[in-house]
Protein backbone atom coordinates (compact mmCIF):
# COMPACT_ATOMS: atom_id res chain seq x y z
CA UNK A 1 0.00 0.00 0.00
CA UNK A 2 2.88 2.31 0.72
CA UNK A 3 4.89 1.96 -2.41
CA UNK A 4 1.41 2.00 -4.20
CA UNK A 5 0.55 5.56 -2.81
CA UNK A 6 4.64 6.72 -3.01
CA UNK A 7 4.13 5.94 -6.93
CA UNK A 8 0.47 7.82 -6.84
CA UNK A 9 2.39 10.70 -5.20
CA UNK A 10 4.63 10.77 -8.18
CA UNK A 11 2.87 10.37 -10.85
CA UNK A 12 0.83 13.57 -9.56
CA UNK A 13 4.03 15.04 -9.29
CA UNK A 14 4.85 14.69 -12.71
CA UNK A 15 1.62 15.37 -14.12
CA UNK A 16 1.55 19.20 -11.85
CA UNK A 17 5.43 19.47 -13.26
CA UNK A 18 4.78 18.16 -16.92
CA UNK A 19 1.36 20.26 -17.55
CA UNK A 20 2.78 23.10 -15.52
CA UNK A 21 -0.89 22.91 -13.51
CA UNK A 22 0.99 24.84 -10.53
CA UNK A 23 1.98 27.93 -12.80
CA UNK A 24 -1.55 28.19 -14.73
CA UNK A 25 -3.05 28.10 -11.17
CA UNK A 26 -5.49 24.89 -11.85
CA UNK A 27 -5.77 21.68 -10.01
CA UNK A 28 -5.59 17.89 -11.20
CA UNK A 29 -9.26 17.70 -9.90
CA UNK A 30 -10.59 20.59 -12.16
CA UNK A 31 -8.68 19.84 -15.21
CA UNK A 32 -10.88 16.59 -14.79
CA UNK A 33 -13.81 18.79 -14.45
CA UNK A 34 -13.35 20.56 -17.21
CA UNK A 35 -12.07 17.74 -19.57
CA UNK A 36 -15.55 16.17 -18.90
CA UNK A 37 -17.64 19.09 -19.46
CA UNK A 38 -15.50 19.89 -22.90
CA UNK A 39 -16.49 15.79 -23.81
CA UNK A 40 -20.39 16.60 -22.57
CA UNK A 41 -20.56 19.45 -24.88
CA UNK A 42 -19.01 17.84 -28.35
CA UNK A 43 -20.18 14.30 -27.59
CA UNK A 44 -23.04 14.37 -30.33
CA UNK A 45 -19.74 14.23 -33.06
CA UNK A 46 -19.88 10.62 -32.17
CA UNK A 47 -23.11 10.39 -33.75
CA UNK A 48 -23.54 13.20 -35.92
CA UNK A 49 -20.19 12.14 -37.83
CA UNK A 50 -20.78 8.39 -38.46
CA UNK A 51 -24.55 9.05 -40.13
CA UNK A 52 -23.16 11.63 -42.68
CA UNK A 53 -20.14 9.79 -43.74
CA UNK A 54 -22.53 6.37 -43.86
CA UNK A 55 -24.70 8.73 -46.60
CA UNK A 56 -21.27 8.59 -48.11
CA UNK A 57 -21.42 4.84 -48.73
CA UNK A 58 -18.99 4.35 -46.11
CA UNK A 59 -19.70 1.25 -42.93
CA UNK A 60 -21.78 3.38 -39.95
CA UNK A 61 -19.88 1.15 -37.61
CA UNK A 62 -16.37 1.77 -38.46
CA UNK A 63 -16.94 5.53 -38.90
CA UNK A 64 -18.04 5.35 -35.37
CA UNK A 65 -15.13 3.66 -34.18
CA UNK A 66 -12.89 5.96 -36.66
CA UNK A 67 -14.98 9.06 -35.17
CA UNK A 68 -13.65 8.25 -31.76
CA UNK A 69 -10.16 7.29 -32.27
CA UNK A 70 -9.41 10.31 -34.37
CA UNK A 71 -10.66 12.00 -31.66
CA UNK A 72 -8.99 10.62 -28.53
CA UNK A 73 -6.13 10.59 -30.58
CA UNK A 74 -5.76 14.38 -31.62
CA UNK A 75 -6.97 15.62 -28.58
CA UNK A 76 -4.66 13.41 -26.45
CA UNK A 77 -2.35 14.86 -29.14
CA UNK A 78 -3.01 18.43 -28.31
CA UNK A 79 -2.89 18.07 -24.68
CA UNK A 80 0.42 16.29 -24.37
CA UNK A 81 2.50 18.90 -27.09
CA UNK A 82 1.13 21.76 -27.35
CA UNK A 83 -0.32 21.54 -23.50
CA UNK A 84 -3.47 23.19 -24.66
CA UNK A 85 -7.19 22.65 -23.29
CA UNK A 86 -8.81 21.92 -26.77
CA UNK A 87 -10.86 19.23 -28.26
CA UNK A 88 -10.24 17.63 -31.87
CA UNK A 89 -12.46 15.83 -33.68
CA UNK A 90 -13.63 15.58 -37.32
CA UNK A 91 -15.40 18.79 -38.08
CA UNK A 92 -19.56 19.04 -38.61
CA UNK A 93 -18.94 21.61 -41.19
CA UNK A 94 -15.97 19.86 -43.27
CA UNK A 95 -17.82 16.12 -43.18
CA UNK A 96 -21.07 17.78 -44.58
CA UNK A 97 -19.08 19.05 -47.48
CA UNK A 98 -17.47 15.43 -47.91
CA UNK A 99 -20.95 13.84 -47.99
CA UNK A 100 -23.00 16.07 -49.73
CA UNK A 101 -20.81 17.77 -52.27
CA UNK A 102 -17.81 16.04 -53.00
CA UNK A 103 -19.46 12.48 -53.01
CA UNK A 104 -23.52 13.53 -53.12
CA UNK A 105 -23.27 16.00 -55.92
CA UNK A 106 -19.96 15.97 -57.73
CA UNK A 107 -20.15 11.77 -57.73
CA UNK A 108 -16.39 11.24 -56.49
CA UNK A 109 -16.20 7.65 -53.85
CA UNK A 110 -15.70 8.26 -50.40
CA UNK A 111 -11.83 7.07 -51.14
CA UNK A 112 -11.27 9.92 -53.82
CA UNK A 113 -12.57 11.97 -50.78
CA UNK A 114 -10.26 10.79 -48.36
CA UNK A 115 -7.71 11.01 -51.07
CA UNK A 116 -8.91 15.03 -51.24
CA UNK A 117 -8.60 15.42 -47.40
CA UNK A 118 -5.19 13.72 -47.33
CA UNK A 119 -3.92 16.35 -50.11
CA UNK A 120 -5.52 19.25 -48.07
CA UNK A 121 -3.69 17.95 -44.80
CA UNK A 122 -0.20 17.83 -46.45
CA UNK A 123 -0.91 21.42 -47.65
CA UNK A 124 -2.25 22.54 -43.99
CA UNK A 125 0.79 20.77 -43.05
CA UNK A 126 2.94 22.73 -45.16
CA UNK A 127 1.54 25.91 -44.36
CA UNK A 128 1.48 25.93 -40.89
CA UNK A 129 5.37 24.61 -40.52
CA UNK A 130 6.06 28.31 -42.57
CA UNK A 131 5.22 31.89 -42.45
CA UNK A 132 3.01 31.06 -44.50
CA UNK A 133 0.39 30.49 -42.54
CA UNK A 134 0.33 34.07 -40.81
CA UNK A 135 0.67 35.33 -44.71
CA UNK A 136 -2.42 33.67 -45.93
CA UNK A 137 -4.82 34.57 -42.13
CA UNK A 138 -3.47 38.09 -43.02
CA UNK A 139 -4.44 37.80 -46.94
CA UNK A 140 -7.82 36.66 -47.12
CA UNK A 141 -10.38 39.43 -46.70
CA UNK A 142 -11.82 39.35 -43.02
CA UNK A 143 -15.15 40.13 -44.05
CA UNK A 144 -14.82 36.81 -46.54
CA UNK A 145 -13.47 34.56 -43.38
CA UNK A 146 -16.77 35.58 -41.31
CA UNK A 147 -18.91 34.96 -44.41
CA UNK A 148 -17.51 31.26 -45.33
CA UNK A 149 -18.65 30.36 -41.73
CA UNK A 150 -22.09 31.57 -42.01
CA UNK A 151 -22.33 29.99 -45.21
CA UNK A 152 -21.19 26.65 -44.01
CA UNK A 153 -23.89 27.46 -40.80
CA UNK A 154 -27.07 27.84 -43.17
CA UNK A 155 -25.72 24.96 -45.24
CA UNK A 156 -25.62 22.91 -42.43
CA UNK A 157 -28.60 24.36 -41.07
CA UNK A 158 -30.33 23.05 -44.44
CA UNK A 159 -29.25 19.58 -44.23
CA UNK A 160 -30.98 19.08 -41.06
CA UNK A 161 -34.17 21.09 -41.97
CA UNK A 162 -34.00 18.68 -45.16
CA UNK A 163 -32.83 15.14 -43.01
CA UNK A 164 -35.57 16.15 -40.55
CA UNK A 165 -38.62 16.75 -43.05
CA UNK A 166 -39.15 20.03 -41.96
CA UNK A 167 -38.43 21.29 -45.36
CA UNK A 168 -38.79 19.27 -48.47
CA UNK A 169 -38.90 19.73 -52.06
CA UNK A 170 -41.08 21.19 -54.88
CA UNK A 171 -41.37 21.04 -58.66
CA UNK A 172 -42.66 24.80 -58.27
CA UNK A 173 -40.52 26.42 -55.54
CA UNK A 174 -37.51 23.87 -54.92
CA UNK A 175 -38.28 23.68 -51.41
CA UNK A 176 -41.39 24.21 -49.44
CA UNK A 177 -42.75 23.28 -46.03
CA UNK A 178 -42.45 19.49 -45.14
CA UNK A 179 -45.70 17.89 -43.38
CA UNK A 180 -45.31 18.90 -39.58
CA UNK A 181 -48.05 16.49 -38.38
CA UNK A 182 -45.74 13.63 -38.95
CA UNK A 183 -44.22 12.31 -36.42
CA UNK A 184 -40.57 12.14 -37.33
CA UNK A 185 -40.91 15.45 -38.45
CA UNK A 186 -42.25 16.80 -35.13
CA UNK A 187 -39.90 15.00 -33.56
CA UNK A 188 -36.93 16.81 -35.45
CA UNK A 189 -38.52 19.94 -34.82
CA UNK A 190 -38.98 19.22 -30.92
CA UNK A 191 -35.19 18.41 -31.22
CA UNK A 192 -34.26 21.50 -32.38
CA UNK A 193 -35.95 23.59 -29.86
CA UNK A 194 -35.38 20.82 -26.81
CA UNK A 195 -31.40 21.92 -27.93
CA UNK A 196 -32.22 25.37 -27.90
CA UNK A 197 -34.15 25.73 -25.25
CA UNK A 198 -31.37 23.66 -23.12
CA UNK A 199 -28.20 25.55 -24.59
CA UNK A 200 -29.94 29.21 -23.65
CA UNK A 201 -30.52 28.03 -20.07
CA UNK A 202 -26.89 27.02 -19.87
CA UNK A 203 -27.11 23.31 -19.25
CA UNK A 204 -24.24 21.61 -20.07
CA UNK A 205 -24.06 19.20 -22.72
CA UNK A 206 -27.48 20.93 -24.47
CA UNK A 207 -26.70 19.33 -27.39
CA UNK A 208 -26.21 15.64 -26.53
CA UNK A 209 -29.15 15.81 -23.92
CA UNK A 210 -31.62 16.69 -26.94
CA UNK A 211 -30.81 13.98 -29.01
CA UNK A 212 -30.63 11.47 -25.90
CA UNK A 213 -34.46 12.55 -25.34
CA UNK A 214 -35.46 12.38 -28.74
CA UNK A 215 -34.15 9.10 -29.22
CA UNK A 216 -35.37 7.83 -26.22
CA UNK A 217 -38.72 9.29 -26.98
CA UNK A 218 -38.37 7.56 -30.11
CA UNK A 219 -37.82 3.91 -28.14
CA UNK A 220 -41.24 4.56 -26.14
CA UNK A 221 -43.04 5.65 -29.08
CA UNK A 222 -41.91 2.33 -30.94
CA UNK A 223 -40.37 4.47 -33.66
CA UNK A 224 -36.39 3.12 -32.58
CA UNK A 225 -36.24 -0.73 -31.61
CA UNK A 226 -33.55 -0.40 -28.71
CA UNK A 227 -30.70 -2.45 -28.98
CA UNK A 228 -28.16 -2.78 -25.77
CA UNK A 229 -25.88 0.21 -24.69
CA UNK A 230 -22.28 -1.39 -24.72
CA UNK A 231 -20.26 -4.15 -26.47
CA UNK A 232 -17.07 -4.61 -28.34
CA UNK A 233 -15.51 -1.78 -30.26
CA UNK A 234 -16.41 -2.20 -33.97
CA UNK A 235 -13.74 -2.94 -36.70
CA UNK A 236 -12.36 0.01 -38.48
CA UNK A 237 -11.24 -2.36 -41.40
CA UNK A 238 -13.98 -1.43 -43.99
CA UNK A 239 -12.91 1.70 -44.41
CA UNK A 240 -8.96 1.89 -42.77
CA UNK A 241 -6.60 3.19 -44.75
CA UNK A 242 -8.69 3.26 -47.74
CA UNK A 243 -8.07 6.86 -49.35
CA UNK A 244 -7.20 7.38 -53.13
CA UNK A 245 -4.59 9.57 -52.88
CA UNK A 246 -3.66 9.33 -56.46
CA UNK A 247 -7.94 9.60 -57.30
CA UNK A 248 -8.07 12.55 -56.19
CA UNK A 249 -4.90 14.36 -57.92
CA UNK A 250 -6.86 15.26 -60.91
CA UNK A 251 -7.95 19.46 -61.97
CA UNK A 252 -11.64 18.62 -61.26
CA UNK A 253 -10.07 18.16 -57.60
CA UNK A 254 -8.54 21.25 -56.67
CA UNK A 255 -11.41 23.74 -55.63
CA UNK A 256 -12.46 20.90 -53.66
CA UNK A 257 -8.96 20.45 -51.88
CA UNK A 258 -8.66 24.03 -51.38
CA UNK A 259 -12.42 24.07 -50.34
CA UNK A 260 -11.15 21.35 -47.77
CA UNK A 261 -7.66 23.32 -46.38
CA UNK A 262 -8.99 27.26 -46.24
CA UNK A 263 -12.34 25.64 -44.32
CA UNK A 264 -10.16 24.00 -41.69
CA UNK A 265 -7.25 26.99 -41.90
CA UNK A 266 -9.50 29.44 -40.84
CA UNK A 267 -11.90 26.64 -38.57
CA UNK A 268 -8.75 26.29 -36.74
CA UNK A 269 -7.07 29.60 -36.65
CA UNK A 270 -10.51 31.27 -35.25
CA UNK A 271 -10.99 28.25 -32.53
CA UNK A 272 -7.58 28.43 -31.08
CA UNK A 273 -7.16 32.22 -31.20
CA UNK A 274 -10.55 32.15 -29.32
CA UNK A 275 -9.90 29.76 -26.80
CA UNK A 276 -6.09 31.04 -26.58
CA UNK A 277 -7.72 33.95 -24.56
CA UNK A 278 -10.16 32.77 -22.70
CA UNK A 279 -7.84 30.07 -21.01
CA UNK A 280 -5.17 33.50 -20.49
CA UNK A 281 -2.63 31.83 -22.92
CA UNK A 282 -1.69 35.31 -24.43
CA UNK A 283 1.11 37.09 -22.65
CA UNK A 284 1.64 40.78 -22.32
CA UNK A 285 2.95 41.16 -26.04
CA UNK A 286 -0.06 38.91 -27.69
CA UNK A 287 2.22 36.54 -28.09
CA UNK A 288 0.32 33.15 -27.87
CA UNK A 289 2.50 30.33 -25.77
CA UNK A 290 2.61 27.10 -28.13
CA UNK A 291 1.17 28.42 -30.58
CA UNK A 292 3.03 27.00 -33.64
CA UNK A 293 2.59 23.59 -31.48
CA UNK A 294 -0.56 23.41 -31.58
CA UNK A 295 -1.46 24.35 -35.15
CA UNK A 296 0.96 21.85 -35.90
CA UNK A 297 -0.75 19.14 -34.28
CA UNK A 298 -4.14 20.71 -35.63
CA UNK A 299 -3.20 19.55 -39.01
CA UNK A 300 -1.02 16.83 -38.15
CA UNK A 301 -4.16 15.34 -37.05
CA UNK A 302 -6.34 16.22 -39.81
CA UNK A 303 -3.69 13.66 -42.04
CA UNK A 304 -4.03 10.91 -39.42
CA UNK A 305 -7.81 11.03 -39.70
CA UNK A 306 -7.77 10.27 -43.42
CA UNK A 307 -5.97 7.06 -42.34
CA UNK A 308 -8.90 6.31 -40.03
CA UNK A 309 -11.31 7.44 -42.71
CA UNK A 310 -12.82 10.77 -41.41
CA UNK A 311 -13.16 13.80 -42.86
CA UNK A 312 -10.58 16.74 -41.88
CA UNK A 313 -10.15 16.61 -37.93
CA UNK A 314 -9.96 20.24 -36.15
CA UNK A 315 -10.01 22.25 -33.20
CA UNK A 316 -13.74 22.80 -31.58
CA UNK A 317 -15.08 25.78 -30.24
CA UNK A 318 -16.72 23.70 -27.68
CA UNK A 319 -13.74 23.54 -26.12
CA UNK A 320 -14.13 27.00 -24.80
CA UNK A 321 -16.54 25.09 -22.47
CA UNK A 322 -14.09 23.01 -20.56
CA UNK A 323 -12.11 26.70 -20.19
CA UNK A 324 -15.10 27.92 -18.77
CA UNK A 325 -15.20 25.35 -16.40
CA UNK A 326 -11.69 25.93 -15.20
CA UNK A 327 -9.08 24.43 -17.83
CA UNK A 328 -6.18 25.93 -18.38
CA UNK A 329 -3.46 23.16 -19.33
CA UNK A 330 -3.26 19.92 -21.99
CA UNK A 331 -4.53 18.04 -18.74
CA UNK A 332 -8.09 18.95 -19.80
CA UNK A 333 -7.60 17.76 -23.32
CA UNK A 334 -6.06 14.29 -21.82
CA UNK A 335 -9.22 13.63 -20.08
CA UNK A 336 -11.41 14.60 -23.11
CA UNK A 337 -9.13 12.03 -25.29
CA UNK A 338 -9.88 9.23 -21.99
CA UNK A 339 -13.74 9.81 -22.10
CA UNK A 340 -14.13 9.16 -26.10
CA UNK A 341 -11.94 6.30 -25.41
CA UNK A 342 -14.22 4.85 -23.64
CA UNK A 343 -17.33 5.81 -25.76
CA UNK A 344 -15.90 3.38 -28.58
CA UNK A 345 -18.11 0.79 -26.11
CA UNK A 346 -21.25 2.28 -26.74
CA UNK A 347 -21.49 2.02 -30.57
CA UNK A 348 -24.96 0.38 -29.97
CA UNK A 349 -26.62 3.13 -28.01
CA UNK A 350 -25.44 5.19 -30.93
CA UNK A 351 -27.07 3.27 -33.43
CA UNK A 352 -30.26 3.76 -32.53
CA UNK A 353 -30.10 7.38 -32.45
CA UNK A 354 -32.94 8.29 -35.59
CA UNK A 355 -31.68 10.91 -38.61
CA UNK A 356 -34.46 13.49 -36.84
CA UNK A 357 -32.88 13.73 -33.31
CA UNK A 358 -29.18 14.48 -34.93
CA UNK A 359 -31.12 16.84 -37.45
CA UNK A 360 -32.65 19.48 -34.84
CA UNK A 361 -28.72 19.73 -33.27
CA UNK A 362 -27.86 20.46 -37.16
CA UNK A 363 -30.19 23.01 -37.09
CA UNK A 364 -28.91 24.66 -33.52
CA UNK A 365 -25.08 24.19 -34.81
CA UNK A 366 -26.14 26.10 -38.17
CA UNK A 367 -28.18 29.49 -36.11
CA UNK A 368 -24.81 29.21 -34.01
CA UNK A 369 -22.49 29.69 -36.97
CA UNK A 370 -24.32 32.46 -38.03
CA UNK A 371 -23.16 34.67 -35.06
CA UNK A 372 -20.35 35.77 -36.98
CA UNK A 373 -22.28 37.98 -39.50
CA UNK A 374 -21.93 40.41 -36.31
CA UNK A 375 -18.63 40.89 -36.95
CA UNK A 376 -19.22 41.76 -40.79
CA UNK A 377 -18.30 45.65 -42.48
CA UNK A 378 -21.80 46.60 -42.70
CA UNK A 379 -20.22 49.67 -43.79
CA UNK A 380 -18.39 49.13 -46.85
CA UNK A 381 -20.20 47.62 -49.36
CA UNK A 382 -17.08 46.16 -51.66
CA UNK A 383 -16.54 44.01 -48.34
CA UNK A 384 -19.83 43.34 -47.66
CA UNK A 385 -21.85 42.14 -50.42
CA UNK A 386 -19.26 39.81 -51.58
CA UNK A 387 -19.45 38.65 -47.89
CA UNK A 388 -23.11 37.95 -48.30
CA UNK A 389 -22.55 36.61 -51.84
CA UNK A 390 -20.70 34.07 -50.22
CA UNK A 391 -22.87 33.53 -47.55
CA UNK A 392 -26.01 33.08 -50.08
CA UNK A 393 -24.33 31.21 -52.54
CA UNK A 394 -23.25 27.87 -50.08
CA UNK A 395 -26.38 26.76 -49.64
CA UNK A 396 -27.69 27.54 -52.77
CA UNK A 397 -25.48 26.65 -54.88
CA UNK A 398 -25.44 23.27 -52.27
CA UNK A 399 -21.69 23.86 -52.14
CA UNK A 400 -18.82 24.88 -49.96
CA UNK A 401 -16.69 24.99 -52.65
CA UNK A 402 -18.24 26.95 -55.02
CA UNK A 403 -19.57 29.39 -52.58
CA UNK A 404 -16.10 30.11 -51.36
CA UNK A 405 -15.08 30.44 -55.59
CA UNK A 406 -18.30 33.17 -55.97
CA UNK A 407 -17.31 35.05 -53.25
CA UNK A 408 -13.97 35.52 -54.02
CA UNK A 409 -14.54 36.18 -57.68
CA UNK A 410 -16.77 38.65 -56.92
CA UNK A 411 -14.82 40.54 -54.39
CA UNK A 412 -12.05 40.73 -56.84
CA UNK A 413 -14.40 42.13 -59.78
CA UNK A 414 -16.10 44.70 -57.11
CA UNK A 415 -13.25 45.73 -55.82
CA UNK A 416 -11.81 45.94 -59.05
CA UNK A 417 -14.77 48.30 -61.04
CA UNK A 418 -15.22 50.47 -57.76
CA UNK A 419 -11.62 51.57 -58.36
CA UNK A 420 -10.15 49.55 -55.10
CA UNK A 421 -7.98 46.99 -56.89
CA UNK A 422 -5.51 48.03 -54.65
CA UNK A 423 -7.48 46.65 -51.72
CA UNK A 424 -7.39 42.74 -53.47
CA UNK A 425 -4.44 40.76 -51.50
CA UNK A 426 -1.97 39.09 -53.51
CA UNK A 427 -3.90 35.61 -52.30
CA UNK A 428 -7.33 36.80 -53.08
CA UNK A 429 -6.21 37.43 -56.71
CA UNK A 430 -4.94 34.84 -57.27
CA UNK A 431 -7.73 32.18 -56.08
CA UNK A 432 -10.33 34.24 -57.95
CA UNK A 433 -7.98 33.52 -61.06
CA UNK A 434 -7.92 30.03 -60.28
CA UNK A 435 -11.54 29.45 -59.38
CA UNK A 436 -12.44 31.04 -62.71
CA UNK A 437 -10.18 28.72 -64.69
CA UNK A 438 -12.39 25.93 -62.96
CA UNK A 439 -15.51 27.16 -63.55
CA UNK A 440 -14.74 27.59 -66.92
CA UNK A 441 -12.81 24.52 -68.17
CA UNK A 442 -14.16 22.20 -65.83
Amino acid sequence: MVEINARLSSMKTSLIRYFEIDVRRTSIRRELIAGLTTYITMAYIVVINPTMMNLAGMDYDASFTATCFAAAIATFAMGVVANWPVALAPGVGLSAFFTYTVVGELGYSWQVALGAVFLSSILFIAISATPLRKWILASVPKNLRFAIAAGIGLFIGFIGLKNSGIVVSNSASYVTLGDLASAETFLGLLSFLLIAVLSIRRIPGAIILGIASITFLSIILGKVEYSGWISRPPSLTPIFLELDVLGAMNVGMISVVLAFLFVNLFDTAGTLFAVADNAKLTHGNNDIANLSAALKTDSLSSMMGTFLGCAPVTSYVESSAGVSAGGRTGLTAVFTALFFCLTIFMSPLTSMVPAYATAGALIYVAVIMLSGLQNLDWHDQTELVPALITVIMIPMSFSIADGIAIGFISFAVIKTFTGKSQQVPYVAWALSALFVLKFIFI
